[in-house]
């Protein structure tokens, strides 16, 4: 063990200071965090007035987090260490379905509704249907699988930041197939949006050159016995943001056709099918 401090040997003397009987995970992750951090530091020869500033910009950013909003997650995901995390953790067959972030705005509990019923509850928004199927990677139709949706509104905004405005559960529900294997709903065409960018993080982005813009997209889990779940978006085919999404989420496969409607019940219909994985261990 290195007993003194020095920059040739800072990885050594940090890490050995970690006790002998630690859990393994921990020393395996902090001992590979240490050597990567102090890699970093000496690599870009980062100054003190530098330093303290990267102390100050974690200080406000987690002074502005509170139960309604995680500016480190902002952070995480802004950064792509989410979509990192998520796609190391959803390995999976090619062919299957794509997983992509969760985002802030999901909610527990949405109603359960009929197929085909719309889930919009305020009469806003251009209208459209979302259909497809739920299938095995051999493409056979998997009964029971749950899907739970849920969009912005036609002002970009979730019901959740706007309990007031919005009625409660707007443009949320949950479906269950049948045993076709299909789904579909009426909701809304959804609409891009910004990310919240009045803290420090939108502070780093304004600096960075970065706008803080999600392609529009519509939110879902898809769940079903004996599969890896599924947490995706379908994003909006034309959004001008879908190569610069501020949490870069965006994957080509998970890029749906929003298709104009003529003499039908909606504006716009947009078809997409889920292929589901089955449950096995995906992590090498």
């Amino acid at each position: 063990m290195t007993k003194y401090f020095t920059e040739e040997a800072s990885v050594e003397a940090v890490n050995g200071r970690m006790a002998a009987n630690i859990d393994p995970r921990a020393r395996e992750v902090m001992t590979l965090l240490v050597k990567h951090l102090h890699a970093f530091i000496k690599e870009a020869q980062i100054s003190q007035q530098e330093w303290e500033s990267v102390v100050g910009f974690l200080t406000e950013t987690g002074k502005i987090c509170s139960q309604e909003r995680q500016e480190f997650i902002l952070l995480s995901d802004t950064l792509g260490v989410s979509m990192l995390v998520d796609a190391i953790n959803n390995r999976r067959q090619p062919g299957a379905t794509e997983n992509t972030v969760l985002g802030p705005f999901h909610v527990a509990g949405a109603p359960g509704r009929a197929m085909g019923e719309c889930i919009t509850l305020d009469g806003k928004g251009e209208s459209c249907l979302f259909e497809g199927t739920v299938v095995d990677l051999d493409g056979h139709p998997i009964e029971g699988a749950i899907i739970d949706v849920w969009s912005d509104n036609a002002e970009g905004f979730y019901d959740v930041q706007q309990p007031d405005i919005q009625p409660k559960w707007n443009n949320r529900g949950t479906f269950v197939t049948g045993a076709d294997g299909r789904y579909s709903f009426v909701g809304i065409k959804p609409v891009s949006y910004p990310i919240p960018d009045d803290g420090p993080v939108g502070q780093m982005l304004k600096y960075l050159g970065r706008h803080p813009y999600r392609p529009a997209h519509m939110h879902y889990i898809v769940m079903a016995t004996g599969f890896q779940k599924v947490v995706t978006h379908t994003f909006v085919g034309d959004d001008s943001y879908l190569s610069s999404d501020a949490v870069f989420g965006v994957k080509a496969t998970l890029i749906a056709p929003y298709q104009r409607v003529v003499d039908g019940d909606t504006e716009w219909r947009s078809p997409f099918n889920f292929v589901l994985n089955l449950l096995v261990s995906t992590r090498n």
